[in-house]
């Protein structure tokens, strides 16, 4: 479908981070019914779903690629359309690499993380993105931001860093960069990062305090809690976790939007 040409209205939310924000949810009957006012910005030409990159299309998952599953984005989504006004329409652009470090989506250091697992489920991932995420995600949002206007960024990612307490400035510097490179600011775009499971046999829930120490390294950065979503292995929710998580998310941004 095409939108109208910078429709102030078309509230657009680039997200990214690893295989969590990739959504590995089983894809469930509730989670096929979809508002047309929830949209994606496909990402990467998928030939089974139809679906060209760079189109727009009600958000029906998987939103990120051809053959993820149920993300925080998708109930994100569903949960602020359901919020705001029918005169708003809400859009992702999911761009998301499982098993990344978070300098993958350093512009200046990516080529140091694009091939840290040697293998080709990782390797392809890259490729899929034409070999730099984060440029591939900016001229998306670029392009997105003909039709609509960018209120957010949500990233879920950390695992890959568990115990880097470093991680804060990482983010800081990709955030900052994101800003720069679309002409935005960060008092009218806030980042909403999730924590990773936090489950107790779970692999990185000591991850969550370095998280939590975001807001300190960002002022506009909100940090949104992932206590008791339900996992499916040690590393990600399953579709319930999901939906929760997601919900939460789009609780935050309401918040910040004044709702």
């Amino acid at each position: 479908m095409n939108l109208f040409a910078q429709d102030s209205n078309l509230h657009i939310y680039i997200c990214f981070g690893q295989s969590n924000m990739e959504g590995q949810g089983e894809i469930e009957a509730q989670d096929k019914i979809v508002n047309s006012r929830f949209q994606v910005m496909q990402a990467i030409n998928c030939l089974k779903g139809d679906r060209t990159k760079g189109e727009w299309y009600t958000a029906t998952p998987p939103l990120c690629q051809c053959d993820t599953g149920l993300s925080p984005a998708d109930y994100f989504g569903r949960t602020m359309v359901e919020q705001l006004p029918d005169s708003i329409k809400v859009a992702v652009i999911n761009v998301a690499v499982g098993g990344c470090d978070i300098r993958l989506f350093d512009k200046d250091q990516y080529t140091d993380y694009d091939s840290k697992y040697n293998e080709d489920w990782f390797l392809n991932k890259i490729k899929g993105y034409d070999g730099n995420p984060y440029e591939y995600l900016i001229n998306l949002a670029k392009l997105a931001q003909k039709d609509g206007v960018i209120k957010g960024i949500l990233l879920h990612q950390g695992e890959s860093n568990t115990g880097d307490e470093q991680w804060p400035s990482y983010v800081k510097k990709v955030y900052t960069d994101m800003l720069a490179d679309l002409s935005l600011t960060s008092a009218s775009v806030p980042l909403l990062a999730g924590e990773v499971l936090s489950t107790e046999d779970s692999c990185c829930s000591s991850m969550n305090t370095i998280i939590n120490k975001l807001p300190e390294t960002i002022p506009t950065a909100f940090v949104i809690s992932s206590s008791g979503c339900t996992a499916q292995d040690k590393a990600h929710f399953d579709s319930e976790g999901y939906r929760k998580l997601g919900k939460r998310y789009a609780v935050k941004m309401l918040s910040l939007l004044g709702y």
